[in-house]
């Protein structure tokens, strides 16, 4: 029988929109200079981060699996069974285009999630829709997501790996990897990328998603093109922040059928060439504010591996503000896992996923195969 105060589970409020998640500001630290200064001292220009470790200050109460998982499951409005309800192919992309920008959310300076643990998971179920993520490899770090209803016969794949680089005043997250999204009923594959996380240090510290998107469906032939970016004016003061600019477009004929503009975090807009007719396909308010914590329902069926487990003595720590309990929680988990990995060198053993199969090579990058045709009902619920 499992000890129940062994199986500690904290389950925190998700990522939102900055006007409806204030708390998330407690998790800051008071003194972002001084933790400025801290980081340069041991980071280079140039350097890699993918293995740069932070300390608990920087630190959000949940695990980067948790962040990646929350854009699936934590929406207000069934933007996914949207997709699946398109009466025409056109219809249809539109949905996912809208369902994509959906998936990006407000992050902030200065603070950032737990780099996942070799094997971490994390399982919660929304409705109908199951989701689960895995950490299949550590350095460098990737993630692989594999999500299904069976009611709407929607399944979602992702394989990303995140490449930090430091540029002096700046920090861009460049995420590789793909995204798919199946429409099983209709035939139809989405494939798709990530923006980029880029933070800026000088002159105005803060953080921005940046880069273009491309949803292409394999199918119909339909492509998307979204540009992400936010721009400043002088001394890195005002300018226009979060702005999706993008057209969709027939890949066979290289026509414009529409054109789109907007902010992710506010609204975003469809305007059609043909007619000039403009609508909005995107309202950030409706989607991604005013969310709640997921709920436990099973306690036993959590598995060890799971993020809000294996992370809660840390993430109740900073909750409470207690940076040294916090300190020395993150230090059980590193040290915990650089023993497992001796012990797996001393065996001659290497670390296989259990959900994935995982293969890589120069010419594609990672690649992730979910090893079962369907996600089960996870023990956490997403509200």
């Amino acid at each position: 029988m499992v000890n129940k105060e062994e199986k500690k589970i904290v389950l925190t409020k998700p990522l939102q929109l900055a006007k409806e998640s204030d708390s998330e500001e407690a998790y800051k630290a008071p003194n972002l200079l001084q933790r400025l200064l801290s980081l340069f001292k041991n980071v280079r220009l140039g350097s890699d981060l993918t293995c740069f470790q932070l300390p608990p200050l920087f630190n959000l109460p949940k695990s980067q699996l948790q962040c990646y998982g929350e854009s699936v499951y934590c929406t207000s409005s069934d933007l996914l069974s949207t997709c699946n309800r398109g009466q025409s192919p056109l219809e249809r992309f539109i949905s996912v285009v809208t369902w994509s920008i959906s998936t990006t959310r407000p992050v902030s300076f200065g603070v950032a999630p737990y780099n996942p643990i070799l094997g971490e998971t994390h399982h919660v179920s929304k409705g109908n829709l199951n989701v689960l993520l895995e950490q299949v490899s550590h350095h460098p770090p990737v993630t692989a997501l594999h999500a299904t209803d069976d009611k709407e016969n929607i399944e979602m794949i992702w394989c990303q790996q995140p490449v930090p680089k430091f540029y002096g005043t700046s920090v861009e997250a460049q995420v590789h990897g793909k995204r798919q999204l199946k429409l099983l009923n209709h035939g139809e594959t989405y494939d798709m990328n990530s923006p980029n996380l880029l933070f800026k240090i000088l002159p105005v510290p803060g953080a921005n998603w940046v880069g273009t998107v491309n949803i292409r469906c394999l199918e119909t032939g339909l492509v998307a093109e979204l540009s992400y970016k936010s721009s400043h004016s002088f001394l890195g003061l005002g300018g226009n922040h979060n702005v999706i600019k993008g057209k969709i477009f027939d890949s066979s004929s290289c026509m414009v059928l529409y054109e789109v503009d907007g902010h992710w975090d506010r609204t975003v807009k469809l305007k059609d060439r043909k007619n000039g007719k403009v609508r909005v396909i995107y309202d950030a308010t409706e989607v991604i504010s005013e969310l709640h914590p997921p709920i436990l329902k099973d306690e036993e069926s959590v598995w060890p591996t799971e993020s809000v487990h294996i992370w809660s003595e840390l993430s109740q720590s900073i909750v409470n503000k207690d940076w040294e309990k916090a300190k020395e929680a993150k230090q059980v988990v590193e040290e915990r896992q650089r023993e497992l990995k001796k012990e797996r060198e001393a065996k001659g053993e290497n670390w296989i996923p259990k959900h994935f199969v995982v293969s890589y090579n120069k010419e594609v990058g990672w690649n992730c195969s979910p090893i079962h045709n369907c996600v089960s009902a996870a023990p956490i619920i997403a509200l």
